[in-house]
């Protein structure tokens, strides 16, 4: 058989494997799970593609009489350890290492809220060598795996996601303080742990409002939501003409 016959043979596995190792990756994808078993589930779908087209690749080679030996040597023996211990000293292996010891101990999630290297960012997403932050500009950080696991991360959602929703308002000193806080009391009756209170009396009167939500999202949400909600009520009191 000519070489070149061989070759698009060799090819021909290649792309087979490749595709199969796309279809189980896009199976594995549809699963619904916690953010904790997500980023652990993710990090071993990219592993476990990796090594169907890892195999798929050497086993492409297998057709190609030039390369046959060589390429059935690494399939089948203990050489392909060997292969892995020797790239295990360069950057590329040890960010996928890192990547699975972040997927294991898990420092940080898909859709924590992480500080990096003084920047805040979302966890988008966790790869086998390197690692999304979504930043609040909606701009991408991408960190390697091999930073995040031997720096200092500050996560503030580790523990839990839930976050608080705070927004301060002025209103002139001569207002009924006590008649505003009530209204504006009104306002969170239906959230969890609701609290409207003065701050300061120093050329006018600051009031917070706070309440605690599920996670960042939605505490931006009701921050906006409440904005527009207290700006109707102190208008309908008179505090604003």
């Amino acid at each position: 058989m000519p070489f070149w016959h061989r070759l698009v043979i060799a090819a021909a596995v290649f792309l087979a494997v490749s595709i199969v190792a796309r279809i189980i990756d896009w199976r594995l994808s549809q699963k619904q799970l916690a953010p904790e078993a997500s980023t652990r589930y993710r990090v071993l779908r990219r592993s476990i593609t990796t090594a169907i087209l890892v195999v798929g690749f050497f086993s492409a080679l297998l057709v190609i009489p030039q390369v046959r030996a060589v390429a059935g040597g690494l399939l089948a023996s203990s050489a392909v350890l060997g292969v892995i211990i020797g790239f295990a000293s360069q950057k590329t292996l040890g960010n996928f290492v890192a990547g699975l010891l972040i997927a294991i101990t898990q420092p940080l999630r898909l859709g924590d809220h992480v500080t990096v290297d003084g920047t805040d960012g979302i966890v988008e997403e966790i790869g086998l060598t390197y690692t999304f932050i979504r930043t609040q500009d909606d701009a991408r950080i991408v960190i390697p795996n091999e930073k995040l696991a031997s720096d200092t991360i500050r996560n503030s959602t580790i523990r839990t996601r839930e976050k608080v929703a705070e927004i301060t308002l002025q209103v002139p000193l001569s207002t009924d303080l006590g008649r505003v806080v009530d209204r504006l009391r009104g306002l969170l009756a239906d959230r969890r742990d609701p609290d409207v209170f003065v701050t300061g009396l120093d050329g006018n009167a600051s009031i917070v409002m706070r309440a605690r939500v599920e996670d960042e999202d939605e505490a931006l949400r009701l921050e906006r939501e409440l904005r527009l909600r207290a700006h109707a009520v102190l208008r309908a009191e008179g505090v604003y003409a």
